[in-house]
């Protein structure tokens, strides 16, 4: 089991922004050396100006062929280990049934799903070293119905599916599987999806009143979560996929 903080080799994908951004922070505060992944190097260099002597960006295309398998060569070349896995990245479409394109849903399910499953995988053998850890980050709504944005959250719920199943496939190579299930958080993904300042609005106060603490989360209170969950103080919690919500899914 790895014991030590403050020498932690971390990959976080989706870096260059909201709750990405935050856990690369997060970690970095705690002395771990984080590799910030990104499509866009700008977004990237902003996160990583707050730990520059810890935080290495890295502008990559996780859905490319062979995009996994060269993101770890590049940390494990970098810092000689790798310690923690973090599947943040994930798009969202618009559409129902009757409006998808082959092309929408197919891009989603490269991000949100193959994309995490080829990573992990690649991680293996360098996770395995050190009793490492992969966290998932899925959604809430994807415990729920979400009319409109229905493959979105279906990807994300496999990948809960996926975090259940790595925890005991992996268990006997000492590496812990978790994940986190963010509600409403403030990111800038309303813009991502292309939606207009009054879209956005009408989204968050639909998002507020069906959150019981009433209020947006901040990418700071996953980052924590996940970085609690990653911990070697939690070296006997596996499997485990924790909602950071607000209490959106018991409501």
């Amino acid at each position: 089991m790895n014991t030590s903080t403050e020498q932690r080799v971390v990959l976080v994908t989706g870096a260059g922004t909201g709750i990405g951004r935050a856990t690369a922070h997060a970690f970095a505060a705690q002395g771990a050396r984080v590799v910030a992944v990104g499509r866009r190097t700008a977004p990237l260099t902003e996160t990583a100006a707050q730990h520059p002597s810890l935080i290495t960006p890295l502008a990559a295309d996780i859905t490319e062929e062979g995009a996994a398998e060269a993101l770890v060569r590049e940390a494990v070349g970098t810092y000689g280990r790798l310690d923690v896995l973090v599947n943040n990245a994930g798009i969202v479409g618009e559409g129902s049934l009757g409006t998808y394109t082959r092309a929408g849903v197919e891009a989603q399910l490269a991000t949100n799903l193959v994309a995490p499953v080829l990573l992990t995988q690649a991680a293996l053998p360098a996770l395995g070293e050190r009793g490492g850890v992969v966290v998932n980050v899925s959604t809430s709504v994807g415990q729920r119905a979400w009319p409109g944005s229905s493959v979105y959250a279906a990807s994300k719920t496999a990948l809960e599916l996926l975090t259940r199943s790595w925890a005991v496939e992996l268990a006997p190579r000492g590496i812990r599987v978790v994940a986190v299930a963010p509600g409403a958080v403030d990111t800038p993904i309303g813009e991502h999806r292309g939606l207009t300042p009054d879209e956005r609005a009408a989204v968050r106060n639909w998002q507020v009143a069906h959150t019981p603490l009433g209020r947006i989360g901040r990418p700071e209170e996953v980052a924590w979560a996940i970085t609690r969950l990653a911990a070697p103080e939690a070296s006997f919690v596996t499997g485990v996929v924790l909602p950071v919500d607000g209490g959106a899914v018991v409501a």
